[in-house]
């Protein structure tokens, strides 16, 4: 860790706590720079086509880009630190240069490539282990003052201690992530669809996600092609649209305010028909 304060590239988007949460819901394209993502979509090596599909998913109308280098796939072997940031690192220096003012994410749970990718023009930490996998990560976000996503992914077992459970752990991570000097502002909230749960509480946690509107954060849920859907539908990861489709829905009707997905030209789409009904605004 180097110590030193970093400073988020400036771009014309507006500033993160000027955002218009409760007007519209954003969306969060996902950009895999890994060999074995479950969706299939991994692009590692390809850096024109990383640039390309960064591109086609901001012409679509996608708010924010999430990049990762690790798969978080049941099963998945972890990557080393320095093999990740080989594969970021490019990829989000390449996608700030070809769209030098769209907020980049960078999704990791290691402190190092955290702080590389923002020196590299990331202005925002997607964290699946919500601040609690490495120590150094809730420093590394307090230095950097850029949002951070705080994801819960501890296991569930039962339905009636799903929100009990959601609530305190998400509230342990915040409290933690507020120690080391994170602002209120700057913290987003993640309930970790599909991380620690199986789908009949993953389908819960959506109907009960405008219980998690106590903590006054931005929620984000990232349902996209994910498990459950296949456990209703029956589809693999490459036929889950529609599915998709449904959850964004559903999520946002009860309280979400980012939704993180694959398939960005559809699901802006969904979002703009949900917040028309919704919010009343598209």
């Amino acid at each position: 860790m180097t110590g030193t304060v970093l400073e988020a590239p400036r771009v014309a988007y507006p500033p993160f706590d000027r955002w218009p949460w409760g007007r519209r819901t954003f969306v969060m394209g996902i950009i895999n720079v890994t060999p074995d993502s479950f969706s299939g979509d991994g692009l590692l090596g390809r850096l024109d086509e990383v640039v390309r599909r960064a591109q086609e998913m901001v012409e679509a109308g996608a708010d924010i880009l999430d990049v990762g280098g690790e798969s978080t796939r049941p099963g998945h072997i972890p990557v080393p630190a320095e093999e990740e940031l080989q594969r970021v690192i490019p990829a989000i220096r390449a996608i700030r240069e070809a769209l030098p003012e769209v907020p980049i994410s960078i999704d990791t749970n290691k402190a190092v490539v955290a702080e590389a990718a923002l020196a590299a023009g990331a202005t925002m930490i997607n964290d699946v282990r919500g601040l609690a996998g490495d120590p150094d990560m809730p420093a590394v976000a307090a230095r950097a003052g850029v949002p951070v996503v705080i994801m819960h992914d501890l296991p569930i077992e039962r339905a009636d201690e799903l929100i009990p459970r959601l609530v305190r752990d998400l509230a342990q991570r915040i409290e933690r992530a507020l120690a080391a000097g994170v602002e209120w502002e700057r913290i987003i909230i993640d309930p970790g669809f599909g991380f620690g749960k199986e789908p009949e509480l993953n389908l819960l946690m959506l109907r009960r996600l405008r219980d998690l509107t106590l903590f006054g954060r931005p929620i984000l849920v990232g349902t996209s092609r994910k498990r459950t859907i296949g456990y209703v539908l029956g589809t693999p990861p490459d036929e889950r649209l529609e599915g998709t489709a449904a959850t964004v829905a559903i999520a946002i009707a009860n309280g979400a305010d980012i939704v993180r997905v694959h398939d960005v030209k559809e699901m802006v789409r969904v979002v703009r028909m949900t917040d028309a009904i919704v919010r009343g605004t598209w």
